[in-house]
């Protein structure tokens, strides 16, 4: 019986797929969550080869990939469609977020030193440079989502649980899906002051004060749910 090949063994074209699938993953999912490709549509293979420069194979792969986030549904007979959105399941996306990542922060102020610190302070420092909204042409800016992502990533920083900053990533970009999905205009952004809750959630980690920096971010995370169905409400673009 042969024996199986160890990853360093690899033949070189395996490897090579292996990265292609991952190139591709990366841009399927940025695409899904810019809404580019819309919830409900078919992935078909061949169009979607065509679309990106790629082979089927390793498109299969990233398509398989993608299904294990919740980003595209896999059917067997029935091949690829990108995941429905629905008002349910952003609640339940932000409820679970909601524990989630309050456990994790409670974890990350226990063990953040200094250098978690300086993480915090830099990235809320880029994310406040950033204007959220564009007016020309009107949207979210994407150096803002980009800049927001990595302020809370930089809050969970020092969470030891591999398992906890994992699923926190996943529900973030799953957040960021319906956030674009239901895009706000300017003046709708300035209801609120995200930039102040940014900073108050910064604030109460950095002082150590974890009860109140989770019950902040739960707040933030809900007023972002509320925000969005009710402008998708408007859209008709969350059932």
């Amino acid at each position: 019986m042969p024996q199986p090949i160890a990853a360093d063994h690899a033949p070189a074209h395996a490897t090579q797929q292996l990265t292609q699938a991952s190139v591709l993953t990366a841009a399927i999912q940025e695409d899904i969550i810019a809404g580019r490709l819309l919830p409900g549509a078919k992935l078909k293979l061949k169009e979607l080869a065509l679309r990106y420069g790629t082979g089927v194979n390793p498109l299969r792969e990233a398509l398989s990939r993608l299904a294990t986030t919740g980003f595209v549904n896999a059917e067997d007979q029935r091949g690829f469609s990108v995941s429905r959105t629905s008002r349910e399941e952003l609640l339940d996306i932000t409820q679970t977020r909601q524990r989630i990542e309050s456990d994790a922060l409670r974890a990350s102020i226990a063990h953040g030193d200094i250098e978690w610190e300086g993480r915090v302070l830099a990235a809320l420092h880029r994310l406040n440079r950033q204007p959220m909204m564009l007016t020309d042409p009107e949207g979210l800016n994407p150096a803002w989502e980009l800049a927001h992502d990595a302020f809370h990533e930089a809050l969970l920083s020092a969470c030891p649980s591999r398992w906890s900053m994992r699923f926190s990533l996943i529900l973030r970009q799953q957040t960021a899906r319906y956030r674009n999905l239901s895009v706000i205009g300017p003046a709708e952004a300035d209801v609120r002051n995200v930039h102040a809750e940014h900073e108050a959630i910064a604030k109460a980690a950095l002082a150590k004060n974890a009860d109140l920096a989770c019950a902040l971010l739960s707040e933030h995370l809900r007023l972002t749910t509320a925000l969005v169905l009710e402008h998708a409400d408007r859209q008709g673009k969350v059932s």
